[in-house]
């Protein structure tokens, strides 16, 4: 099970951040819509809070998870540039993270 989770001012400001990271690691332009949020996970082996980070670029879906809560993700964490078409997504592919 998946669930969204607190939306406090602070909460806002990192994923604020961690969007703008993105934005700037993967060279996306202000018109790229770009997902950052942190869901609650229930399945065994699963961390407690994680990161999910989607974006669209070139009309193709690109998605992560980063096993920690959005306040604790660095920029170190996203992954390299060049790493960027391993993120993009088959048209068929469904998820429940994002």
């Amino acid at each position: 099970m998946l669930g969204f989770i607190n939306k406090s001012a602070d909460q806002s400001a990192a994923i604020d951040r961690v969007r703008e990271w993105v934005r700037q690691r993967f060279d996306l332009g202000d018109e790229a819509a770009i997902l950052v949020a942190e869901v609650a996970c229930a399945v065994p082996g699963c961390p407690p809070l994680e990161t999910a980070i989607a974006f669209w670029c070139n009309e193709r879906r690109h998605h992560y998870k980063v096993f920690k809560p959005v306040r604790d993700v660095t920029e170190d964490d996203l992954p390299p540039r060049w790493f960027m078409g391993a993120l993009a997504v088959p048209d068929d592919f469904e998820c429940d993270c994002c």
